[in-house]
């Protein structure tokens, strides 16, 4: 319930904004203005359906929808670790008409390791910070491990042999499963997936064994025992996973951020 209360916090914060540009907007250009929207928006989102941002971009392009009169289409562009849609929304016609719900890895940690075909100051506006949230650890109920220092053990006795699942290469999840690796000192390896529900079904299946996952869309399976959660890397214990145990030092380095942008 509370996870269903934030995500529309959040919204609705995001819709305020956006009137308020288009407001704006309308001022500066009242000729061309008068009319927007004239036709359906576009959301792009960086992850495929069944993740924690899709599901924060669907509640966002519904009650877009409903203040604007216009339909928002939630257009998945899955890939790049979030760089092909962002790349897509830089690459739109600066008309209003595209917007992007940027994160933080396409956005600020792919700049500083590569070079992108988009800059991420000069290629967009900001419209507001819309959330930012924390991990939940699970992992696959086959392994025989029921608590973050018995994976610990587990994975130091066989060096190489456990992988971890993550939304994409250079994303915020690639760089918590980095870190976990290193402040405990295990060699566990890294696989990308296009996006944060592949990573989480590879976990489910046995593919993967490990994920740091969003806490809203992990719950359900936790709770249905097909993954087992180890712990949270909030500062205090999550009331969407209250058996779940924090992890305060972990939740100083990992925690997500979501931000809506539009293509200038």
């Amino acid at each position: 319930m509370r996870s269903n209360i934030e995500l529309r916090r959040a919204a609705s914060l995001l819709l305020v904004a956006f009137l308020i540009v288009a407001a704006s907007l309308s001022a500066a250009l009242p000729a061309v203005a008068a009319d927007y929207p004239s036709r359906p928006l576009r959301l792009l989102v960086p992850f495929p359906p069944g993740g924690g941002v899709d599901l924060l971009a669907r509640l966002l392009g519904s009650r877009l929808g409903e203040a604007l009169g216009q339909q928002v289409v939630v257009d998945n562009r899955a890939g790049g670790g979030g760089v092909i849609a962002t790349d897509t929304a830089a690459k739109a016609p600066a008309d209003g008409y595209t917007m992007l719900l940027g994160f933080i890895g396409p956005l600020a940690i792919s700049p500083t390791i590569s070079k992108l075909p988009y800059d991420p100051v000069r290629d967009f506006t900001a419209l507001d910070p819309l959330a930012s949230s924390y991990h939940i650890v699970v992992i696959n109920p086959s392994l025989p491990a029921r608590s973050v220092k018995e994976f610990i053990a587990l994975a130091k006795s066989q060096p190489g042999k456990l992988n971890y699942a993550s939304s994409g290469s250079g994303t915020n999840l690639h760089l918590a499963g980095e870190l976990f690796k290193m402040v405990v000192g295990i060699n566990i390896v890294h696989v990308p997936y296009k996006g944060a529900g592949p990573a989480a079904s590879a976990v489910l299946s046995g593919e993967s064994q490990l994920f740091f996952g969003s806490i809203t869309s992990s719950m359900p399976f936790v709770r249905a025992n097909r993954l087992v959660a180890l712990a949270v890397t909030s500062p205090a214990r999550s009331p969407l996973a209250p058996a779940c145990r924090a992890n305060a030092r972990s939740a100083r380095r990992t925690r997500s951020s979501v931000a809506s942008r539009s293509s200038r």
